[in-house]
């Protein structure tokens, strides 16, 4: 697993493919299903599925002193056809679904990630500031997967917290209730290629700070789609 500090909070940074640490991408998940679980929508974690770490190429957690997984975030990818993106299929039959998955579709070719299922410990210290890490980690993971562009949904609250970090919303495609009604979720992506204007200074400047760390760590088998033995 790749490490480094979080920079604004302190926290231990791990990020790597699922089998690099079972039992880490085990907490990992358990956390997601706890915390979706705690603000009414655990139906967007599909555990049983994700469990073997076969539709994940890299997850990314934050642990306290007591190594206590406390926030982390996922990427599916690099995508090889716009019909793997869970995103795209989570969209069909909504509004504005064809021109979301032609945007996908044209962006397939200089590759493609889906940062997904994103969390912060509801009892976590410093939780704005891992909220700012996770932001981060979604333009990390695309940068050390080789992928030009992130692409997925995102809630209404976490936007504007999105966009510290480059994060374009596609503003013509209407919002939709996802996973449920209490939510409104909006198709979002970031480009390699733009985040650093489109960011703001701070967290571009942590953004980087941090890779170079991560880089820095040590070489990691990113090896996709291998199933956890013991899972």
């Amino acid at each position: 697993m790749l490490r480094c500090a979080d920079t604004q909070s302190g926290y231990t940074i791990l990020i790597g493919p699922p089998h690099a640490d079972p039992r880490l991408w085990r907490e990992y998940l358990a956390g997601a299903l706890a915390v979706y679980r705690h603000y009414g929508a655990e139906e967007a974690v599909e555990y049983d599925a994700w469990l073997d770490g076969s539709t994940t190429a890299l997850f990314c957690v934050a642990l306290d002193s007591d190594g206590r997984v406390v926030a982390g975030v996922r990427a599916e990818g690099p995508h090889q056809h716009v019909d793997q993106v869970h995103a795209v299929r989570s969209w069909a039959g909504r509004a504005g679904d064809a021109a979301f998955r032609k945007l996908v579709a044209d962006q397939i070719p200089d590759g493609v990630i889906e940062s997904k299922t994103g969390w912060v410990a509801p009892d976590a210290e410093h939780r704005h500031a891992l909220a700012d890490w996770v932001a981060r980690a979604i333009v990390q993971s695309t940068v050390l997967l080789g992928a030009r562009y992130s692409t997925g949904i995102a809630p209404s609250h976490v936007i504007d917290r999105y966009r510290t970090t480059g994060m374009t919303v596609v503003w013509w495609v209407p919002s939709s209730g996802y996973p449920n009604d209490r939510y409104i979720t909006h198709p979002v992506w970031w480009d390699m290629e733009n985040y650093r204007e489109r960011g703001t200074p701070e967290q571009v400047r942590r953004v980087e700070s941090e890779l170079a760390e991560l880089h820095a760590s040590g070489p990691v088998d990113w090896t996709g789609g291998e199933r956890l033995a013991q899972a």
